[in-house]
């Protein structure tokens, strides 16, 4: 099964500072490239939990008695770290977006290049399709989905062409929404395809919600000293990391105590986002839109209100 090459590998095993006898999280398994290297560096008494809701991600397990893998979305981190009996762990890392596998497999839905229904889940066994959100969601939110998470110059004029056109007839088919599309592309016919598929597929798997409730957890399951590795792919993700690592908080709003000090959960490592290299890009060009985001759990803790 084909699965995209682990971006910036070494550097996020580099920053994730193994202890072979550490417990680590893998929020993001996928073809389990990143998984693989961090059992490589683990010892006997090392563990990792991999998460991942793609039932195909399954097939790529390696047979290790120090994996344990939950078949769920990573906004489930704390519920199967208590399922386990582990109560902190010594590094997170997450390598966010839509694999390779999954935009290559036409019956998917995630990419505009195949004829296919328009699925686009993660989890095929769990949700709304995007067929199922084209037909069902008001105009205004189809707006507001492709205005903010896929930056669409004219979303409001794409909102109400889907919305008369599934007054018409219902979009089940990638051809179909793309026929439906197309004419109304700004810039680069491909470009805005990828904009509108993107957004589209964000709403579909509740992405950005997820993201923000385990980014949250993570704050309060790792040790002090732990890692919080993050690769984005778009500026919404990427935001939302950087939040965190400076506040603690998604929204970017520093918590102070009563005495005015502010709660800083994270050490950041990373003042600037990481990038790969040239090399990395021409080899894999997956890795061109990458940022890496690194942080080191501090012993501070958020106020209590007295």
């Amino acid at each position: 099964m084909s699965y995209h090459l682990p971006v910036m590998a070494r550097e996020c095993l580099d920053q994730l500072q193994i202890d072979p006898a550490g417990t680590y999280v893998d929020v993001t398994f996928g073809g389990g490239g990143h998984s693989k290297l961090i059992l490589e560096q683990l010892g006997p008494e090392g563990r990792l939990l991999a998460f991942d809701q793609d039932p195909d991600a399954e097939k790529n397990l390696p047979a290790d008695e120090r994996l344990l893998f939950a078949a769920a979305n990573f906004r489930h981190l704390k519920r199967y770290l208590r399922l386990y009996g582990i109560k902190q762990v010594d590094g997170i890392l997450a390598d966010l977006g839509v694999s390779s596998h999954q935009l290559d497999v036409p019956e998917r839905g995630f990419s505009f290049r195949f004829t296919a229904g328009l699925d686009m889940r993660m989890n095929q066994q769990d949700g709304p399709t995007a067929a199922e959100i084209l037909a069902h969601t008001p105009v205004d939110e189809l707006q507001y989905v492709f205005g903010t998470y896929g930056e669409v110059r004219n979303a409001r004029t794409l909102a109400q062409r889907i919305g008369e056109a599934r007054d018409q007839q219902a979009i089940t088919t990638v051809d179909e929404f793309v026929q439906l599309i197309e004419p109304l592309a700004r810039g680069k016919t491909n470009r805005y395809l990828a904009q509108v598929f993107q957004a589209l597929r964000i709403a579909v798997n509740d992405e950005m919600r997820a993201l923000e409730e385990m980014l949250e957890q993570a704050t309060t399951v790792l040790r002090p000293g732990g890692r919080l590795v993050v690769m984005s792919y778009h500026s919404l993700e990427d935001r939302l990391v950087k939040n965190v690592l400076k506040t603690g908080q998604v929204s970017g709003e520093q918590v102070k105590d009563f005495y005015g000090h502010i709660y800083r959960p994270y050490r950041l490592l990373t003042k600037k986002p990481v990038e790969a290299s040239a090399a990395e890009v021409a080899e894999n060009p997956r890795a061109r839109s990458a940022k890496l985001r690194v942080g080191e759990r501090l012993e501070s803790q958020p106020p209590t209100e007295n």
